[in-house]
């Protein structure tokens, strides 16, 4: 039966968008991909505000955000990886370079790793970045700062726009180019990216409807398209992607609600199934995950359809190397919920029984099954 070491991520001090905390640490199961059974492994402590965690390309380490309020800065910290036993061996942490660390990722050489900091603090307060660039050794091991950058402007929704929030950071798949949403002032940004160095230079930017909100977003594997996450109007942007020239065009916008009035509701994660014929969606408040079926010609994502998320806030959610088996972190739960993906029809099945595990915001597979 094959299975697949996971972690988990958590809020173990106090923030504001969780009810009550409950995390350790980062949590390590292994899950057998045919039954559903999730075995806990381990929970690694001493990290303060685990909210997002991402596994190296090569399975050797796992990189993890501190998001904590009040501090001007956060931190990033790297762990080894024992594949057999889920245990993280601490190696290295550094100062993010600005606050409400909220996201990072792995370049595709696997020497650098790239964090997106929300940003609360007024923008007065230093150092104020937005991004910011770490080099990564061949254990895993973050080295310090060698680039960083920063957003300015506003958007129209005075409550969350009242500055830029960085809130995710992917890179190409050509490594030519790291680009950054940006909640708070509406745009995709685009950096050239040196692999040599890790340099990053401004590029070029793409503006999403006001007051829209970018959140995540997700390149199709192996389509010239990108399909990003709006977190303040609940839909969903098909953007296709010229490679060459480091750029997008908005080619459609869809909701990632069913018809009718939805108080209270906003975005989360966004991943794609196996094959790339389909996509999820978070929506947190209304508690589901909406299905999108991809035009494998247009490239555009048509809403099919919403399935219950099992929990309440479905703040992140990823699928397994296989692409078939979707782990939703259900935040104000304490638990992730885990559905099969039925690729005939795009439909998510409840699978397995629920895990255990106290206020998850962050889930990472391992790359490789045993």
């Amino acid at each position: 039966m094959p299975s697949v070491l996971f972690y988990v991520g958590g809020v173990n001090r106090g923030i504001g968008y969780v009810a009550n905390p409950a995390a350790k640490g980062i949590a390590a199961f292994r899950l057998d991909l045919d039954t559903g059974a999730a075995a806990p492994l381990a929970v690694t402590e001493g990290i303060d505000n685990p909210t997002f965690l991402e596994v190296s390309r090569d399975g050797k380490s796992l990189a993890a955000v501190s998001e904590v309020s009040g501090w001007n800065e956060g931190l990033v910290t790297s762990y080894a990886i024992d594949a057999d036993t889920g245990a993280l061996q601490y190696l290295a942490k550094q100062p993010t370079r600005g606050d409400y660390t909220a996201h990072l990722g792995h370049d595709h050489s696997g020497r650098f790793v790239g964090i997106a900091n929300y940003g609360g603090l007024p923008i007065s307060a230093k150092p104020n970045k937005s991004i910011a660039i770490y080099p990564r050794a061949a254990d895993g091991t973050l080295g310090s700062l060698v680039s960083e950058a920063t957003h300015t402007g506003l958007g129209p929704d005075a409550a969350r726009q009242e500055r830029p929030h960085a809130h995710c950071i992917r890179w190409t798949a050509d490594n030519k180019f790291v680009v950054v949403a940006d909640l708070g002032i509406d745009k995709l940004l685009v950096y050239r990216f040196d692999a040599q160095t890790g340099a990053v230079t401004p590029h070029g930017e793409t503006v999403l409807p006001p007051g829209s909100g970018p959140r995540h977003f997700r390149f199709h594997p192996t389509l010239p398209y990108v399909y990003l996450v709006n977190e303040l109007t609940c839909t969903l942007a098909t953007l296709a992607f010229d490679a060459d020239a480091g750029s997008f065009t908005l080619l459609a916008l869809a909701s990632t609600l069913p018809p009718g009035e939805h108080a209270g509701v906003s975005c989360s994660a966004v991943d794609l199934a196996a094959g790339g014929r389909h996509l999820y969606v978070g929506n947190r408040g209304h508690d589901s995950v909406a299905g999108f079926a991809i035009d494998q010609s247009t490239g555009i994502a048509g809403f099919i359809g919403t399935t219950p998320c099992g929990g309440n806030i479905p703040r992140d959610f990823a699928f397994d190397p296989t692409g078939t088996v979707l782990a939703v972190a259900n935040q104000e739960s304490d638990r992730i919920d885990l559905f099969r993906y039925r690729p005939e029809t795009g439909a998510l099945a409840p699978f397995g029984t629920p895990i255990p595990t106290g206020s998850p915001t962050a889930v990472a597979f391992h790359p490789q099954l045993r």
